[in-house]
Order: structure tokens, then sequence, then C-alpha cells
């Protein structure tokens, strides 16, 4: 299709401050001529997206980076949410009459209120479960812990909750998110499947056989935090260790400060520690890995996951983390209660005797095709044209 000259009735307005999985959305509403623009705080567009279909606003990038080097992990964070407004003034400046956007959590409030008033419909990235679901949980958490700090900073927390009452529909990418907007009056034809694709090309199993000489591998992709169920990870591999003394754990340097102390505690266990990778590299470290796991306490879905399946490795999440709505417990991966180190470290250790024993047990049961740009395209679209909005 060209997408120029589609003719159809609708326009989207993409907006994000940072790259997203909202890219993807962007690049399937060009294809099908239904995109007007994508608006990034980036210097960067989006591969497979035109540059005249993009809106730049590199300053808002540039100053959440500088805050990073700066702050810690945690006041970095809550500067880059104090840029919200900004973006948002930017971006409402820029919108037409009939203009359908976009966006997540309390990214352009005042954008989604003025999009309802002229016509247009508003689209919400669920990249998390609903903000009340994510505060109860994570101050839960937090309480549980000693740590004062909030789940996130309040200031953001009240623009995304009074975000809420602008959204037409919620693009979910899990069961976990659906089930948190649904129980807060959100209506069953207001949620849209939108599971998260990934580069297929790039996380798919090893070519040779697992080396015999390996110790058992486990990695835990992305950054550690109370949300990611950090200290429950550490304790199960723990218990891993005592039994089987050779197993390492592979863990990311992204320490946020809620769990900086839980992590000097356990400096003693076996840990490779690795910085953030490109794709095409984790790619790499995790065919070299045996399996991957991530107790989450709230993720709306974690890639992660399923780049880790799409690699052949088993995996052992949460019901919580939303990528385990792809988890066959015994085919795939196991999937365990939230705050259950036992639990975690049986999970490990089950596959461990399928891995180490070298049998066809170890091998996993999943389709990446599933993943596919394709497939979420198809699946992307199709639901709005059931809608009438494209």
């Amino acid at each position: 299709m060209n997408p120029s000259s589609s003719g159809n009735k609708s326009s989207f307005v993409v907006a994000t401050p940072g790259r997203s999985v909202c890219d993807d959305n962007a690049r399937a509403l060009y294809q099908h001529g239904l995109l007007r623009f994508i608006a990034l705080g980036t210097r960067n567009g989006t591969k497979g997206v035109p540059a005249e279909f993009t809106r730049l606003k590199p300053a808002i990038g540039l100053t959440a980076f500088i805050a990073a080097q700066l702050f810690s992990t945690r006041r970095a964070e809550s500067l880059r949410f104090r840029l919200h407004p900004w973006f948002d003034r930017w971006i409402k400046k820029q919108l037409l009459p009939g203009d359908n956007i976009i966006s997540s959590y309390g990214y352009v409030n005042d954008c989604f209120r003025w999009a309802r008033q002229n016509g247009g419909k508003t689209f919400l990235d669920g990249g998390n479960s609903h903000p009340e679901n994510y505060w109860n949980i994570l101050a839960e958490e937090n309480k549980r812990w000693n740590c004062r700090e909030l789940p996130i900073a309040r200031h953001h927390y009240e623009r995304a909750r009074a975000m809420m009452a602008d959204v037409d529909f919620v693009l979910s990418p899990s069961t976990w998110v659906s089930k948190s907007f649904l129980e807060r009056g959100f209506k069953p034809d207001q949620i849209l499947r939108n599971v998260y694709p990934i580069d297929i090309s790039c996380f798919k199993p090893p070519a040779a056989p697992r080396p015999k000489d390996r110790p058992l591998t486990i990695i835990a992709p992305g950054s550690l935090s109370l949300r990611k169920g950090t200290p429950y990870l550490l304790e199960g591999f723990r218990l891993v260790v005592k039994k089987i003394p050779t197993a390492r754990l592979i863990l990311n340097r992204a320490i946020f400060d809620n769990v900086a102390a839980i992590v000097d505690r356990n400096a003693d266990l076996p840990i490779d520690w690795q910085p953030s990778l490109p794709h095409p590299q984790l790619a790499e470290k995790m065919r070299a890995s045996d399996m991957l796991v991530l107790p989450s306490l709230e993720d709306g879905f974690a890639r992660t996951v399923t780049e880790g399946l799409s690699c052949g490795l088993p995996v052992i999440s949460t019901p919580n983390t939303g990528a385990s709505d792809l988890i066959r417990p015994g085919q795939n991966g196991e999937i365990v209660p939230i705050r259950d180190p036992a639990a975690i470290a049986d999970a490990i250790l089950k596959w461990a005797d399928k891995i180490l024993s070298g049998t066809e047990q170890a091998q996993i049961s999943f389709d990446a095709g599933l993943l596919s740009f394709e497939n979420f395209e198809r699946e992307f679209i199709g639901q709005l044209q059931s809608r009438g909005l494209a």
C-alpha cells in the first residue's frame, strides 16, 4: 500500500517523550495510511516511519539524559516525569480536529482531553497495569522492606491517574493489564489486544548444542528494583547455589536505589554483572544462558520474557508479569507466585535437572512467529477496522 494515498478517514498522532512500544503502533499506522505524525522527545525518529511523518523535540531527551548522569536513578526518573507537561504543550499545538492520539501514562493529558473534545479518540498504551493498581502493589512492597520512598513520584502518579478520565481505549499487552482496568470500571470493548512484537530475526535459538562444560547459567535482564522482585530473585538464587554451587546468575548493573543495600548484602553470590546491552549482544547473552528468571510484582509486558522464549530459554516468571500469558508450565517455563523465593528456586532446579541431563526434555515449546511485527500489525489494524477507525 502507498501510505500517502490511502484516503482513509482517520488520522492518528503517536506521542511519547522517548522511544517506546508505541513506535510499533506508529509503524503499523504508517503502513496503512493512518499516521499523521509520530512525535518524540529525541533526536532520532522511528525506523520505518519517514522523516516527513516525524516531529522531534531533542531538548527533552537531552535534559533527561543529563539528569540520569547527575542524579540517582530515582531523582533522575522524577525529573524526567517533570518534563511531560512541556512535551504535552508542544504536541497540543500541533493537533487538528479529528486527530486520534496514542500515548502512555501522564505524557499528554491536555492532548487527550483536547482530542476528545474535538472529535478524536484516545488510546492509552498500557505498558503497566492501571496507575492505582501499580501504586497499591508497590506501596505494599515498599512497606514490607521499610522503604520510605513512594512507589513512583507522586506528581507523576497523580498526573497518570487523572489521565484515565480521558482514555477511550486501552492498548493492553496482557491479561494482567486488562484485568486491572476492568476492575476499575473500564468496559471490555475499551480493551484492545496489543501484544508487543520483538525482532525475531535477532532473538532466535542457538545454532549449536549447549556446551557440556557450561555451568548452570541463569539470566535476569533489565533493571534491579523492588518492582522487579529483585530481593526474591536473590534469595531464590541463594537456595539454588546450595544445591548447585557452580550456578551463575547474570544481572544488569542498572540498580534502583530501593534495592541497592539488598544487592550489597548478597555480594557473595556468584553473579556476573553486565551493562545494558543492545539487542544483538543481549540475544547472544541469552543464547549463552540456560534459563531466564523475572519474578516481577508489576510488569505490564516484559519483552525480555518473550525475547528469552524466542532464544529457546525456559522462563520463570510471575502472573503479575504480563508476558507470562505466553508461558506454558512444564513446556516453556514456570509461573511462580510473587514474593516466593522457595518457589523460584524449585522452578529453577526443576529445569536445571532437564538442562544439565542433556536430554531433549530441556527443549522448550514456543512459536516465536506470534511475536512478529507482521502479526502485531495485522491484529492492531484489524481491531481499529472493527471499530470503524481504519
